[in-house]
Formats: C-alpha cells, structure tokens, sequence
C-alpha cells in the first residue's frame, strides 16, 4: 500500500468513524429529551442539604454565579464557602450577596495553605468537617444555575441505590474568540461525549461542575481526602461510587458553566490541562476520542484527494466534515443543553473541532500541567506530584469558621 493510498485510508475511516459518533451524538440526545419530557417525580420530603463553594479570587460574573444560590426554591439548604484565607479578593463579592438573603445560613471556612496537590479538595475536606446536613452538593465558583436546580439535583438521592448525581452544562462566553470557542467545546464535545458514554455503558465517572451526595456515600469510598491527590477529582469521585455498585445519575438539570478565560494562552492552557488528566484518569478512552472528530480527517481528505487528482473526493470529504461538526453543534449543543450560542455559532464549531483535536494531540506531549500558578506532574491513573523545590506546600493545619447567618 503506497502512502497515499494509506492517507486516504485513514481519511475515509476518520469520515466513517466521525459519522458514526454522530449518529450514536443524535440517538443519545433523543434519549436524553424523552427524560426531560417524562413528568417530574414530586417529593414529600426535602431534606437539609449543604452546598460547599470553594472560592479563589475574582472571576467574571462571579456575583450573578453565587445569588443563584441563594436564590433556590428550596426549604432547607446552607451554603459553606471556602477560601484559604480572609483576604481573597472573592469573599466582598459573596459577602455583598450574602447581605440581601438574611434567611439562608452561610459559613466562611478558611482552610489555609494545601497539604496536598489538589487544593480544591484540600478546602472541600475542612467545609464538609463544617456541615450540618448529611446531604452535599460540590459546585465549582463559576457556574450559574436556575431556582429549581437544588430540587432537581437532589432528588435522585431519595433512592438507596443512586450515589451520585452530576449535570451536564451548556459553556457561557464572556468575550473573545477564544471564550466562545471553548464554551463551544464545553456545550458540544463535552456534551456528546458524556451523553454517548451515559447511553453505552451507564455513567461511571462525575462532572465537577456539580457533584450532589450523601454523607454515607462519600464516607463508604473514603471521603474527599481520597481525592486530594489528583487532578480530576470528578472523575475519580464518580469512579468510586460506581466501584461501589452504587449508581451514578446524569441528571436532566443543565446548569450554566461560566467561561473564565479569555486570552488564547489561558484558554489554550486550561484545556491542555484538562485533556492531559482525562489522559492519566481514562486513558483507553482518551485515546478513543481521536476517533471522534472530523476536521482532521477531511483536511486530510482534502490534500490526498487533490494531490492524486480526485478533486470530488477532496472536497467532498471536507464539506461533509464541516456539515458532520455543524449538525454536532447543532444536536448536542442545542438539542441537549439548549445552548443558543451552539445553534448561533454553528458555523464556528468546524474550527473548535480542529482546535480540540490539535489540543489532543499535545496532550500526549509530556506529563506535566500547570494548575493555580503551580507545576504539577501527572502519574498512573491522574495523580499529582508538585515539580519544582521550595514552593509551599506545608499545611497551617489551622481551620476558621465564619458564621454569616
């Protein structure tokens, strides 16, 4: 086989292998509407659940993000925040909202320096020693969500047998390019690769942006201490609790997850890291992902087909890989997380698709990431290992608690 011949080989396998995710994208995305549409189970009971917030620093939009919660339709909920110490840039904001919602009870925790690499659960650990309820909800500082979403959330966790519960998440752009590029990925590629996964084999891992369970499952597979050691925490957390025999649920709620980053740096670096730890924590399936997109292969398609003099095929294979990511956009985007802006920019997801391959690619590349300002380097099953001597990372061992109603 000459190399031409094996070049358009793995073109057309690429088409092949891109149409069918498609396909499996389009059947995963009605069987995901038939649980929208099925009538709510009502719930008589509504127990006292906590809401930990870890906090660090300023983002956009961060206001509008933390009175949404207080703004829930919901009996019986506290909200713990955490902060390494009193004077992130963070706690003005929160405590400016705080002041318009006198009835729901809110702590500060402050946890201190990290004793280990995962600093978000190093603070996670101290709020939820703080906790009044035996039912948490984990959420990340830049999502925003509906009054209805602690109701929707929790309610799963009524049956023994769910552990956990997470939500998809359609990605917000807050100005740029490269903001509306990765909100693409977000509302899209993440999207159809969680909805797939859901629909062949069960969920087996979580999404960060909200974990909901009980005490009694967190403390069965070892707490959050377990999960202070590496970079996807979500992962390993959903992972864990399926392990257990007790299942994760994919809830019909989509929130709103806020994109922070706004330079073609930051954004390029928070993806890497993000594609190098789904590397070490799913490396079968991370491989599996090449599998998935399309603008590479009909690029691919196109030099083959023009250099051998099959122009047809050449730009035949392209434009169905610019139709094949556009209809993507369109049914996982719109179709599954109503996000306007992947049914608006349909046309622009073509480039994200040939930007998260090329971000696939470089994952590969080394094993180190950069989290926070800090180097890391990532081991077997997506354990962090700080680089570098002389950064801090003794703990204070100390723990504060503020009570702000």
């Amino acid at each position: 086989m000459t190399l031409t011949r094996l070049l358009l080989f793995v073109a057309l396998a690429g088409s092949i292998s891109c149409t069918a995710f498609l396909f499996l994208t389009l059947v995963s995305a009605l069987r995901f509407r038939r649980r929208v549409s099925q009538p709510a189970t009502r719930n008589s009971s509504f127990p006292r659940v906590t809401l930990l917030k870890p906090l660090c620093g300023l983002e956009p939009n961060l206001e509008a993000n933390i009175e949404s919660f207080f703004r829930q339709d919901y009996p019986d909920f506290e909200i713990i925040f955490g902060t390494r110490d009193r004077n992130d840039a963070a706690l003005p904001v929160v405590r400016n909202v705080q002041q318009h919602y006198p009835q729901v009870p809110a702590k500060y925790v402050f946890s201190g320096e990290p004793d280990h690499p995962n600093a978000k659960v190093c603070s996670l650990q101290k709020m939820y020693a703080d906790a009044s309820s035996d039912y948490f909800i984990i959420s990340d500082s830049d999502v925003e969500v509906s009054p209805n979403y602690l109701r929707e959330v929790t309610a799963p966790l009524r049956d023994p047998q769910t552990g956990l519960v997470t939500c998809l998440y359609r990605g917000v752009p807050t100005g740029g390019i490269w903001s509306r590029l990765e909100a693409l990925g977000m509302s899209v590629e993440m999207t159809s690769g969680v909805i797939v996964a859901d629909m062949l084999e069960g969920m087996r891992f979580a999404l960060g942006p909200t974990m909901a369970a009980r005490r009694d499952t967190l403390d069965s597979v070892g707490g959050l201490a377990s999960l202070a050691d590496y970079c996807a925490d979500d992962y390993v957390l959903g992972h864990a609790v399926y392990a257990a025999g007790q299942r994760v649920e994919l809830s019909t709620h989509v929130i709103d997850h806020i994109v922070n980053h706004r330079s073609c740096k930051a954004s390029l670096l928070h993806q890497l890291r993000w594609m190098k730890s789904t590397r070490f924590s799913r490396p079968m399936g991370h491989i599996g992902t090449g599998l998935t997109f399309a603008m590479p292969y009909g690029l691919l398609g196109l030099a083959v087909g023009l250099l051998t003099g099959h122009p047809v095929l050449a730009w035949g294979l392209l434009g169905w890989a610019a139709v094949n990511r556009m209809l993507m956009s369109i049914v996982a985007g719109w179709g599954v997380v109503r996000d306007p802006y992947s049914l608006r920019d349909c046309w622009l997801y073509p480039v994200r698709d040939l930007l998260g391959f090329f971000l696939w690619c470089a994952s590969f590349m080394g094993r180190t990431v950069i989290w926070r300002g800090r180097r890391y380097r990532l081991e077997a099953g997506g354990k962090m290992v700080k680089v570098g001597a002389g950064d801090p990372t003794e703990s204070s061992g100390s723990i504060t608690v503020d009570n702000l109603a």
